[in-house]
């Protein structure tokens, strides 16, 4: 089964609710990283979140880049998602395993940290990409993005994000969910979501237990009617290519690639977001060095 993002709004017109699981898409990435448990979370929670974002602020062939970077062992955070569903991300460091938290939970703010930023970078195709950036409020990644739309966006959310590691490393359950304040609705109408949000399991639990995206969104809405608006893929997709990757090589200085071919005689190119490698001859240099001349 394919990772699904679901779109809805509320038929009183208060609320727009977005419900995903992505428990492939992080599976995925899990594998091609190798990461350990806390980094797992922190890069699936920061994944996920991007997506909520991308997909309920952007248009079709926009694309943002999500970067957290807190003072805890897990580094930098990049991720990068879009309107279609497609998202890629690294952490900078893939092995990070820490205790339990005092909930017995994966410690994703001991692996993040608590002093930092989360920044979102919009390539809206504009002169100039837009960015708005917060400081950290938890670590825990839901908060920081719900604190992120609040007050760079400008607009009130409840973001929850939930990763589920299996005693091997290997993802259960990936998924996330975004609340959107609408202008019709009262102090009442959020105090009973909150109320809601307060009772409802953690995601994962009720995507391992097999609920489909609309039983979530009934639980999280709890008796609140929706109306499904539109169901879409979401997938981790990378673009890169040999051919951009020899772009950048072709940015290096001449004496930098002679020393390419004269000590290693060629070169190995690593995509840091999928980690698939290409491949320069001897040949494949000297020809973009003369290219250059």
């Amino acid at each position: 089964m394919s990772d699904i993002l679901t779109k809805a709004v509320s038929k009183d017109g208060k609320f727009r609710v977005y419900v995903v699981n992505a428990t492939e898409t992080i599976a995925e990435v899990q594998k091609r990283h190798d990461t350990w448990s806390n980094s797992t979370v922190a890069l699936g929670r920061t994944m996920i979140g991007s997506i909520l974002v991308a997909t309920s602020t952007l248009k079709e062939d926009e694309v943002l880049t999500t970067r957290i970077v807190g003072d805890g062992p897990a580094g930098a955070i990049v991720v990068d998602a879009n309107a279609k569903g497609d998202t890629k991300g690294y952490i900078q460091n893939n092995h990070v395993s820490l205790p339990l938290n005092d909930n017995h939970h994966i410690d994703v703010k001991g692996a993040v940290g608590t002093k930092g930023v989360l920044s979102i970078t919009k390539d809206l195709h504009l002169k100039e990409p837009f960015t708005g950036q917060v400081p950290l409020v938890s670590g825990e990644i839901g908060a920081d993005f719900t604190y992120y739309m609040a007050k760079s966006e400008q607009i009130p959310s409840a973001i929850g994000v939930s990763v589920f590691v299996q005693p091997n490393e290997t993802v259960g359950a990936a998924g996330g969910f975004l609340i959107q304040t609408l202008p019709g609705a009262g102090d009442a109408d959020i105090d009973k979501i909150e109320n809601n949000l307060k009772i409802v399991p953690n995601l994962s639990t009720l995507l391992n237990e097999g609920l489909t995206n609309e039983e979530v969104m009934n639980k999280l809405m709890n008796g609140i009617d929706m109306k499904v608006l539109d169901t879409m893929p979401v997938q981790f997709k990378c673009d890169c290519s040999k051919e951009k990757f020899e772009k950048s090589l072709a940015t290096l200085s001449t004496d930098e690639l002679q020393a390419m071919i004269d000590e290693n005689h060629g070169a190995e190119a690593v995509c840091k977001f999928c980690g698939n490698k290409y491949q320069f001859s001897e040949a494949e240099l000297q020809s973009i060095i003369s290219e250059n001349k």
